[in-house]
């Protein structure tokens, strides 16, 4: 009883939808006249246009049919994706038919029924001819509408052929799950925030994760890879590895508050927003970032753990209706730089935060 339900699903959600195009009423028009004409008159050669034209019309409902069915789609997305950006996708299209090739096929994207978002693919793909056992690939931009998890992707396959009389479609959806990172939009004061950062960093001479040049060294094991100096690397034919000297307040505290009133998921989502461009900013350089939130602390050197940082403020969900400040103490020394996204900063100068830079989460 299950296997046959399921099938009935299956069945439902791959549905063929039909459409009438402009030419297709002008056929169908064309088809009532002779059919009319040819009862009224009893004429054997309208009859016989009659059914040639009734002939036409099943064979084209059929071969339309055959070009939706035994397709296969997969969608090739980039390592990293982030919300509201257009990101360089590849969709490949295989047609599983032994010998008969689609024709005229128009790949679209369609809102997701579990959220109702908008679709993910911002322009139509269009697929002249697909043969039998052969993939199609082709290059398009994917748009994910917010972040998160994105676990279902909806798309529609039409098609026109044989002769533009009806619009066929049946829906696609692809399980695959999809980690997309917030938005990186510029907001005020972010230009001014990342330079108190670099006015208040103090170098000492030795080495360290600084931007200034200290001495170049034989490479050791569990050395990053990204310090390598390849030029003396060359020279030598040993690896060897750059050092900087060091920042007293190179390290950087960042601390975003989960705490959030009913009804102000916006500001929450422009605090996570506004966090990631932070993280996403610092971690094209040589900063050392120290992140934390309730139940989250990660310190990140090494690109990989950026975005360590960046997936946690993908799938970060509020705190709502807690008022408590625990869980929100510094983990650095007074006089490191220390930035709060909170809507409360008054709370956070109260619990040992008093030198913090405050970024404001209202729209």
């Amino acid at each position: 009883m299950k296997i046959k339900l399921q099938r009935f699903q299956d069945a439902i959600r791959h549905r063929v939808r039909y459409r009438i195009t402009g030419g297709g009423i002008l056929y169908f028009l064309a088809l009532l006249l002779v059919g009319f004409t040819s009862f009224l008159t009893a004429n054997n050669l309208l009859f016989l246009v009659f059914s040639a034209m009734l002939a036409i019309l099943l064979v084209s409902g059929f071969l339309s049919r055959l070009m939706l069915s035994g397709l296969e789609l997969e969608l090739l997305l980039p390592e990293h994706v982030w919300a509201r950006t257009a990101a360089p996708a590849r969709v490949r299209l295989r047609n599983l038919k032994r010998i008969t090739p689609s024709f005229a096929l128009e790949l679209i994207g369609q809102r997701s029924p579990l959220s109702n978002s908008l679709p993910i693919l911002t322009a139509p793909v269009y697929f002249p001819v697909i043969p039998g056992r052969t993939t199609v690939e082709a290059s398009v931009d994917v748009n994910f509408p917010h972040r998160g998890r994105h676990k279902e992707n909806v798309f529609l396959i039409a098609t026109r052929f044989p002769f533009g009389f009806l619009r066929k479609t049946t829906t696609l959806a692809l399980q695959r799950e999809t980690i997309v990172y917030p938005a990186l939009e510029p907001f005020s004061g972010a230009g001014d925030l990342l330079d108190q950062n670099a006015a208040g960093e103090l170098e000492m001479a030795i080495r360290g994760l600084g931007r200034d040049f200290y001495r170049i060294r034989p490479y050791q094991p569990g050395d990053s890879a990204r310090h390598i100096d390849w030029k003396s690397s060359a020279h030598t034919g040993v690896h060897h590895i750059r050092e900087y000297s060091t920042d007293e307040n190179g390290i950087i505290e960042i601390f975003l508050d989960r705490r959030t009133e009913a009804g102000a998921g916006r500001t929450f989502e422009i605090g996570v927003e506004r966090c990631a461009y932070l993280v996403s900013y610092l971690g094209t350089g040589n900063s050392n970032v120290l992140f934390s939130s309730q139940g989250f602390t990660l310190a990140a050197t090494e690109e990989d753990e950026f975005y360590a940082i960046l997936k946690y403020l993908a799938l970060v969900e509020p705190l709502i209706a807690v008022t408590s400040v625990h869980g929100t103490e510094s983990h650095l020394k007074v006089g490191r730089t220390q930035i709060v996204f909170s809507a409360r900063p008054q709370e956070f100068q109260d619990s040992g935060w008093a030198g913090a830079l405050f970024v404001d989460t209202a729209e």
